[in-house]
């Protein structure tokens, strides 16, 4: 699950046009009604939301609605298919009421027994890396008539509507959805933006316009197609052939590079950038004996390059992390930076020394071989040669395909493994929570009573988000001094298109999800 200006995701975005140029439309279709061929490498693992918490939510945010949602330009949840609020001032009761007269593309009716039924089907099914763990803090739903849903928290929880807001909470036919079990025929029903008119496992999926759609999205296409590919390179090449529109997800820091250079294939091309809120980082099993010394993560956290990393290995398409909570997030900091500064040997000598550690310190570094992309590999060789360089450490690189390393790192089988992020929801809490804790999504229990039993309760009481930064920036001070976790690098996105295709700039929102309906053809260029 997923970087920006005005503390959004995808709200800085810059378009590199690699080629002017001019054309008008000749036929009598005008842009709006044309349909876009768009290509990813990142093809749904379901189409039921009750079993997604993964890349499944781009094609749900076009064909499914939510109760809020984030429009464009918005970082924070605004109404979607309801008007929510909180009615009290702990945050813990959050009410909604839905548009008049919404209804499911079937004809089927969308009131508030089938918002009900949509949350409670998640909780019932409870299905193994679902989205359940999003739901916590709810104890019940009531509705009451047929548009007004109350939602009743066990505690307080400021980050709920950001959880509705995300894909993983769609909302679903009664009629349609089983309420025990996930649906097992392959079609998918919803009240988004599009329909799902065909689906090919791996291989495409056929959306047109919705025509009971009520909801904020603007579609400026008249429908589109995805193509999912495998491999990036077999997608690079349909774009270079017109076959498909535009991309979006898969491109690898080589592709993107050699978009950016003046080359004849290039011709007719764009790319357009935006910062990720997707970030990459490190983390210590204090319960090993290699790195349960703190002046050994400390040392480390000295010597680790960012900047050498991000350009020898990603070519600046990421950029340097100094906080688990990224740039363009509420309350970021640099505070690893504020703390250790440039790298530097003779200072993590020091450390070590100062701590009676005069041997070479020996240590084994995990990643997963088959989940973060190709050059997660070149990454942790990288970090070992800068380690070794110091000649303070000698560093062995192990990975495995996910499966296997997942199974180990929850076994706390790996001194020191890597491990990526994509959000949930564009908030600091999104970035602290899900990591501190007996019970975390790491598998090593990190132990810290200040962030855990006072600085998190504390910032979800406040519905204002905007009020919480002293919360999340201690926090994050906290993350620094016990180095359990060492932040790398934040991702950049980009969506290379035709010249033709506009809207690029404003598809991704805040989750860094595509917002299909924004694409279209330009009538000029």
């Amino acid at each position: 699950m997923f970087n920006r200006t005005s503390l959004q995701a995808a709200a800085a975005l810059v378009s590199i046009s690699l080629v002017s140029g001019c054309s008008v439309f000749s036929d009598s279709e005008s842009p709006g009604d044309q349909r876009i061929v768009v290509g990813t490498t990142s093809s749904p693992t379901t189409l039921d939301p009750a079993a997604a918490w993964d890349n499944s939510w781009e094609l749900f945010r076009n064909v499914f609605q939510t109760l809020v949602s984030f429009p464009t330009g918005s970082t924070t949840p605004n109404s979607d298919a309801a008007d929510c609020k909180f009615t009290d001032t702990s945050s813990r009761v959050f009410e909604c009421k839905l548009v008049e007269g919404l209804t499911f593309s079937n004809g089927h009716k969308l009131d508030a027994k089938a918002v009900q039924y949509s949350i409670e089907r998640i909780r019932t099914i409870n299905h193994k890396g679902g989205p359940n763990g999003m739901l916590g803090s709810l104890d019940k739903i009531e509705t009451v008539g047929d548009r007004t849903i109350v939602f009743r928290l066990n505690k307080s929880d400021a980050t709920f509507p950001f959880v509705l807001a995300t894909p993983a909470m769609s909302l679903v036919d009664p009629a349609e959805y089983p309420a025990d079990q996930l649906r097992k025929d392959g079609k998918l029903v919803g009240s988004g933006p599009y329909v799902l008119d065909s689906y090919t496992e791996r291989q495409t999926a056929e959306l047109t316009k919705n025509p009971s759609y009520k909801g904020f999205a603007d579609r400026k296409n008249g429908g589109v197609t995805i193509r999912y590919f495998d491999r990036s390179d077999a997608m690079v090449e349909a774009l270079k052939k017109h076959e498909i529109d535009a991309t979006y997800r898969g491109l690898t820091a080589e592709e993107v590079v050699a978009f950016q250079e003046d080359k004849p294939e290039n011709k007719g091309l764009q790319l357009v950038e935006s910062t990720g809120a997707d970030i990459r980082y490190l983390v210590f099993n204090t319960q090993d004996a290699s790195v349960a010394k703190l002046p050994v993560r400390k040392a480390i956290a000295q010597v680790v390059d960012r900047d050498e990393l991000v350009n020898r290995v990603y070519q600046g398409t990421a950029e340097p992390l100094y906080s688990m909570v990224p740039k363009g997030i509420g309350a970021h900091t640099t505070k690893f930076f504020d703390r250790f500064g440039t790298p530097s040997a003779a200072k993590a000598k020091k450390i070590l020394r100062d701590a009676g550690i005069t041997e070479p310190v020996e240590l084994t570094f995990w990643y997963t071989t088959d989940r973060y992309g190709s050059s997660t590999a070149a990454e942790f060789n990288e970090l070992k040669r800068q380690l070794e360089k110091s000649g303070l450490f000698e560093v062995s690189v192990q990975g495995k395909p996910w499966k296997d390393f997942q199974a180990g790192y929850q076994k706390g089988e790996y001194p020191v493994f890597g491990r990526g992020w994509f959000p949930d929801f564009p908030d600091p809490d999104n970035f602290v929570a899900p990591f501190v804790g007996e019970e975390n999504v790491l598998g090593t229990p990190y132990v810290s009573p200040r962030i855990t039993g006072e600085l998190l309760p504390k910032s979800r009481r406040e519905s204002d988000r905007g009020t919480v930064t002293a919360e999340f920036e201690e926090a994050q001070e906290i993350m620094v001094q016990d180095v359990r976790l060492l932040p790398l690098w934040q991702g950049k996105l980009y969506i290379a298109a035709r010249e033709d295709i506009g809207g690029g700039e404003v598809a991704l929102d805040p989750q860094t999800v595509m917002q299909l309906w924004e694409l279209h053809r330009r009538a000029s260029w």
